[in-house]
């Protein structure tokens, strides 16, 4: 199998208002425990912020040994598509609005059919999408209570108009505090953000999300021109994952020539793409997803896993939308419990938002042909890597133990 010496990768990130410092804090973290996982070599350079773009680079020097003892070195340029700005626009948004505008897109989604389809494809995605929902009716509930007890009592010793204003009053403040001192461990509002959000761009709504996955798309086509990477792989990872689809396919649009022979991956992980391409108005990124599974100059490879509740498995992400399967993407299940530590995963599989990150951290055993790391800053191929994952196992020399 070709070996890579140099790498040029591009992330989308997911709908996360932390953007680059959260990230980049959590790449070098994990990166560390990589390199002591496999007895590498490593180096992370610091991040470079151009001044005239919306990205964000740093780079790595990564070297170790394979089975027989022949050292490697990969040099990996890691860029970070940034939009943050964006996102935290979204989330300056009235909390009333965000809510309002959440059950109209629950309600739409119902009407339209898209529900439906969800809970066919993936019911436990579709139960997940629904908790925002579960936590709001908890909140008014309680709040309910609050309201009526104080009614309740002041009903005694008042008119009752008054009691029931005053009762009212209460059970608004109540839900208020409600909501703000559960926040931070329920994600409710978050959610409403993430929803309205994407339910706005799968209908057009959303020219400044258009305007950035555009110029996205034109730093794509220059980079990949330019580049003397062995390869150039594109990661998009939970919603990030249609953004990925989005940029590239829209680079290839523009210049259906851009990636000859510079061996262009894709590489989706845990992703959510009927999100988008689930929506009857979709139509642009259903045929998106058709030009990408019939690309020549593009490996596109989707990790999927049974234990992440916010990804779709299985899914066939050509097939599933309705659209004539080409040769993209392969679809390659993960197994957490092959890559995650005996004595960890127990805790491990309860905590949610924990296991979706997992796609893009460290793994705890070698072994696996998954390993985020590996794709990143490993000797082989992504293409390799997929579809000969014992080989690409038993040459890097890490045998499950």
């Amino acid at each position: 199998m070709p070996r890579v010496r140099r790498r040029h990768v591009v992330y989308a990130q997911g709908y996360d208002p932390r953007g680059l410092a959260e990230y980049y804090r959590l790449f070098r973290g994990e990166y560390r425990k990589f390199c002591a996982l496999y007895g590498l070599t490593g180096k992370v350079g610091k991040i470079v912020n151009p001044d005239d773009r919306f990205t964000t680079h740093w780079t790595l020097d990564t070297q170790g040994e394979d089975a027989a003892g022949a050292p490697w070195r990969v040099d990996t340029t890691y860029e970070f598509l940034r939009w943050e700005d964006i996102i935290r626009e979204d989330f300056a948004r009235p909390a009333w609005w965000k809510t309002l505008h959440a059950l109209g897109s629950l309600f739409n989604s119902l009407a339209n059919g898209v529900y439906a389809r969800v809970f066919a494809a993936h019911w436990r995605f579709g139960l997940f999408t629904l908790y925002p929902f579960v936590i709001l009716l908890t909140n008014t509930l309680a709040a309910a209570l609050v309201g009526g007890l104080a009614g309740g009592l002041l009903a005694l010793v008042a008119p009752s108009v008054v009691a029931w204003l005053i009762g009212l009053a209460v059970f608004a403040a109540a839900f208020v505090v409600i909501v703000r001192k559960t926040e931070p461990l329920s994600y409710m509002l978050y959610m409403f953000d993430d929803i309205v959000s994407t339910h706005q761009f799968a209908y057009g709504q959303r020219p400044d999300w258009e305007k950035r996955f555009e110029t996205f798309a034109g730093y794509l086509i220059e980079e990949v021109r330019a580049s003397d990477a062995d390869e150039f792989v594109v990661v998009g990872h939970s919603s990030g994952s249609f953004i990925a689809v989005e940029v590239v396919a829209r680079a290839f649009a523009r210049d259906p020539e851009f990636a000859r022979g510079k061996h262009l991956a894709l590489v989706t992980i845990g992703a959510n793409l009927p999100i988008i391409g689930f929506n009857p108005s979709a139509d642009a990124f259903r045929a998106r997803l058709a030009a990408l599974a019939a690309a020549a100059d593009l490996d596109w490879v989707d990790y999927q896993s049974r234990k992440d509740v916010m990804n779709f498995y299985p899914f066939e992400p050509i097939a599933g939308h309705g659209l004539k399967p080409g040769r993209n993407p392969a679809v390659v299940p993960v197994r957490f419990r092959d890559i995650i530590a005996p004595e960890s995963y127990p805790r491990f599989r309860w905590r949610f938002f924990r296991v979706h990150f997992q796609f893009l951290m460290a793994n705890e055993r070698t072994g696996s042909a998954y390993d985020y790391f590996m794709i990143c800053c490993g000797p082989f191929r992504l293409g390799d890597r997929a579809r000969k994952p014992a080989a690409v196992v038993a040459q890097t020399g890490h045998p499950r133990p």
